[in-house]
């Protein structure tokens, strides 16, 4: 869930007039973080541990939740340019960007901005999809028994929620609707406790615990070697925010600091999350051991209402989700269009149409056309490709290194002042190289995943 803000940066430093508008305090700032990072993602993390077996999964996790922590506390300082405490403000991450980095370094992290936005608008369409599809055949098992045929594939369903996203992407303001991060918060929540309480129940159905401390045996090493790297991505994909960290810390009071009220929540968020995390990957992995499934909610069907809710919850979630991540695309490509075409009848003329009940709504078909298409492609894409583990490593691994970790380091360094090759210069640029090595792993490990998932189907 993007934690969004309409309030203009300042043009002085200290204390200004929009303090007032700044009520945030560390609870505040906790809550969004825990929204923000727990989503989809936690679905695929009892997979990762089964590629990593019982001691390199929950390592890694750990590992990820300390460079998450890092680079929150590096971009906590950017906040404020050029001194973190009476500096002037900078209300998101592409406005930190802009003043330490450049304007050069601006579009490369806008441009990173929207590939993110897309690719999470596929993944979407690929978990809700897959939800859809379980909840029919948790439906079907329940009637027809174990032995019953309920195979079926996800893309009708991937139609169905490309045709409801079609529709809500023309509702005006849909993303700011503040009922909206509400929801998608609730539903977040509910599933991802509702597969952590199964999880632990099948455990003790089971009477023992499933797994091995090398996790799940393959055909070769190097096809260990591949799935190890796309849990990577995978575990990447889960943990980061870093692109809403200063939007977040935008709401915060300024007394204390900024920065050291987002710092603490950082840790609180992050020590919650992880201790989440490990729970529901740990016991997803203890329940079914060498056939844990890539989203851990697929494995079950039983009890089949609650199944049914915890995919629901799943469903509507992104149903939001996906507006939230699509609606800064949107803007973004309307707003050059108006500004190249300003006199183009397509572009800026609307139409009011009345609905019956509805208030009018106002059609332009600049927007139709463009946002109809942008959700057909992403619907295509994620119909040719409806792999979830390995679309969510691409994505992990595409974000984690310039977004989670180069930017913040790189901008830090200015705002500080360090000069090349001190001390604390090769330790923020040798932890920068880790990451990358890291970054690059899981993004071949998760190319290769689905190469290998297309080339079997063939």
């Amino acid at each position: 869930m993007e934690v969004q803000r309409s309030l203009e940066q300042e043009k002085t430093s200290g204390k200004d007039e929009e303090d007032a508008l700044r009520t945030g305090t560390l609870w505040t700032a906790v809550a969004h973080i825990i929204s923000a990072v727990i989503g989809a993602g936690v679905l695929s993390l009892a997979w990762c541990t089964a590629q990593l077996g019982w001691i390199a999964g929950p390592i890694t996790m750990l590992c990820f939740a300390v460079v998450t922590y890092i680079s929150a506390s590096l971009i906590c300082d950017c906040y404020r340019s050029p001194d973190p405490i009476t500096g002037t403000r900078n209300p998101s991450y592409i406005d930190a960007v802009r003043v330490n980095l450049g304007k050069k370094w601006t579009w490369l992290c806008g441009l990173l901005q929207y590939v993110s936005f897309y690719g999470t608008g596929i993944a979407y369409v690929i978990t809700s999809a897959t939800s859809m599809r379980e909840i029919q055949r948790s439906n079907c098992y329940h009637k027809g028994g174990e032995k019953a045929d309920c195979g079926t594939g996800t893309s009708i369903f991937m139609l169905i929620f490309g045709i409801i996203q079609i529709v809500t992407s023309q509702i005006p303001n849909f993303h700011n609707m503040a009922w909206l991060s509400v929801v998608a918060a609730l539903m977040s929540f509910c599933y991802s406790f509702i597969g952590l309480g199964l999880g632990f129940s099948k455990v003790i159905d089971n009477r023992g615990i499933k797994g091995s401390i090398v996790g799940v045996p393959t055909k070769s090493a190097a096809q260990k070697i591949w799935l190890v790297f796309q849990a990577l991505g995978d575990i990447a994909f889960a943990y980061p925010y870093s692109i809403i960290l200063l939007e977040i810390q935008d709401t915060l009071k300024s007394s204390p600091p900024e920065n050291q009220t987002m710092k603490k929540a950082s840790i609180n968020a992050i020590v919650i999350t992880t201790f989440f995390y490990l729970c529901c990957s740990c016991f997803g992995y203890a329940a079914f051991g060498n056939n844990t499934p890539g989203n851990l909610l697929t494995g079950f069907y039983e009890p089949f209402w609650l199944v049914d809710f915890a995919n629901s919850c799943i469903v509507l979630h992104l149903v939001g989700g996906y507006q939230v991540y699509s609606q800064p695309v949107f803007a973004f490509v309307e707003k050059w269009a108006t500004q190249k075409y300003p006199e183009n009848r397509f572009v800026n003329k609307f139409y009011s149409i009345k609905l019956p009940v509805l208030p009018a709504l106002q059609l332009n078909l600049f927007r139709l056309c463009f946002r109809t298409l942008y959700v057909i492609s992403t619907t295509a894409i994620a119909m040719a490709f409806p792999y979830f583990n390995q679309v969510l490593g691409i994505l992990g691994a595409l974000n984690f290194w310039p977004m989670t970790i180069y930017f913040p380091v790189e901008m830090y360094i200015v705002q500080r002042k360090i000069g090349a090759w001190t001390r604390k210069w090769v330790l923020l640029e040798g932890f920068s190289m880790i990451c990358l090595i890291v970054s690059v792993l899981g993004l071949i490990g998760s190319i290769e995943g689905i190469v290998s998932a297309k080339l079997a189907k063939m």
